[in-house]
């Protein structure tokens, strides 16, 4: 497994979101022992725990297409990016990689948007920034086998992540515990639906995406 971790908002300090994103990235740095990897510009911050299985050499993210105006933090993996890469190589695209299905997300993003998720097989959570277009589409697999937590505040930040603790060193978020979900989890020794027992912090569910721009 690897851990992904992030933030958008309207503008924030670069330095303080550097650091802001290492301290969340530290504590989920069990999912990747192998490296990290970050990006941060004045409206994203996307870091990756690695545990290297494929492109040991060439998989290292975040990871940019060729104008790097997208960028990628991604867990999981896609079982038939070999079939959508020779797809896209047809369409045109030029890989920097020569194994590494990370970057299939990212001309696959650029090809067909939103609609690359009908081609996608796999177990997957991964998040894309535009910085062209400044929105994050973020995605989970059909069977939800790869963890997506997401939170926003009031004012209109974005936090995702595979872990809520990654959210704890973040200025924005308010920990509070959700008393909503203590009746469902002794019924059902579990917690259903996209609420956690944090109060605001959801679970994107099996086979959905989200998008943020401007809060």
């Amino acid at each position: 497994m690897c851990g992904i971790t992030g933030f958008v908002c309207a503008k924030h300090e670069l330095e303080e979101a550097k650091k802001t994103l290492k301290a969340m990235a530290d504590l989920i740095a069990h999912r990747g022992p192998d490296g990290e990897g970050f990006y941060v510009d004045e409206q994203a911050a996307l870091g990756h725990r690695r545990l290297s299985i494929i492109d040991l050499e060439g998989g290292s993210q975040p990871m940019f297409n060729e104008d790097k105006n997208l960028v990628t933090v991604f867990n999981g993996e896609i079982y038939n990016f070999m079939e959508l890469r020779a797809q896209l190589q047809a369409a045109g695209h030029t890989f920097a990689s020569d194994h590494s299905d990370t970057e299939v997300l990212l001309h696959g993003y650029e090809e067909w948007g939103e609609g690359m998720l009908e081609k996608l097989r796999g177990m997957f959570a991964f998040a894309i920034w535009d910085e062209a277009d400044q929105s994050l589409f973020c995605a989970r697999d059909p069977f939800g086998i790869k963890p997506f937590y997401y939170y926003t505040n009031a004012e209109g930040e974005l936090l995702f992540g595979s872990e809520i603790k990654s959210f704890l060193p973040h200025p924005g978020f308010v920990k509070e515990l959700n008393e909503e979900r203590l009746e469902l989890y002794l019924t059902y020794q579990y917690s259903p639906g996209e609420d956690t027992f944090f109060k605001g912090v959801k679970k994107l569910l099996p086979a959905h995406w989200l998008r943020w721009k401007a809060g």
